[in-house]
């Protein structure tokens, strides 16, 4: 075992117990402004799957999930929107924190994680959590504005998708797609959309991850 202690908030110190505000990365290698300690850490690729509601995420994230099992770990964002988590600031940054914190821990396993959710990369690239990751990719989910209106018309009266809550999401539809890479869900079939996500989240993993041995080592000798 290592005789470094490495807490999984990779944000705390395990030297002298210090949380840092602004985590600092050399490389991946963390390291605290206050005792000067160095410890290793996996810095790993992030999947942002983004796009509108209704332009499929959810319906492409569990078989996602079945295609990349003992690769990557799918996860649906929205499972953490409640409570003080719901912060009313522009970019949600208390929720999108969060988020990269726990995914950073779950790279700490071994396995890229893949976020399901709509978010925009102004929302998570200028947060402090984001040195915990070596890219951030983005990748959105999309359909016209025709479609998506019909299926969000078309969802459950609890989830409130009033006609200006919906004109809201179809103008970032059509502003996500000038920003990030995106597949069009208008017409496709679900195996292909799915085929498609799970090939480009695998040309991007790459085959220089950590395995534990080589991190414990690099521990013991930090």
């Amino acid at each position: 075992m290592s005789t470094v202690p490495v807490a999984l908030d990779l944000r705390i110190c395990p030297a002298c117990g210090d949380r840092a505000s602004c985590p600092q990365v050399d490389g991946d290698t963390l390291w605290c402004a206050v005792c000067g300690h160095r410890w290793p850490f996996r810095r790993l690729p992030l999947f942002a799957l983004t796009g509108p509601s209704a332009g499929g995420k959810s319906t492409v994230g569990p078989k996602l999930a079945q295609r990349l099992a003992g690769d990557a770990v799918v996860l649906e964002q929205d499972v953490l929107w409640t409570g003080a988590l719901q912060d009313d600031v522009p970019g949600n940054p208390a929720f999108r924190g969060a988020w990269l914190r726990m995914a950073a821990m779950l790279h700490q396993n071994g396995r890229p994680v893949v976020l399901c959710g709509t978010v925009a990369p102004q929302e998570l690239e200028p947060l402090p959590e984001r040195v915990f990751f070596a890219d951030v990719h983005y990748l959105a989910l999309v359909a016209d504005n025709d479609t998506l209106r019909r299926r969000l018309r078309a969802r459950p009266a609890w989830r409130e998708w009033n006609e200006p809550r919906i004109e809201e999401m179809l103008e970032f539809n059509l502003w996500i797609r000038g920003q990030v890479e995106s597949i069009d869900t208008t017409d496709a079939r679900l195996d292909d959309v799915v085929a498609a996500v799970e090939n480009w989240v695998r040309a991007r993993i790459g085959s220089n991850l950590a395995t534990p041995h080589d991190l414990s080592a690099r521990t013991r000798s930090s």
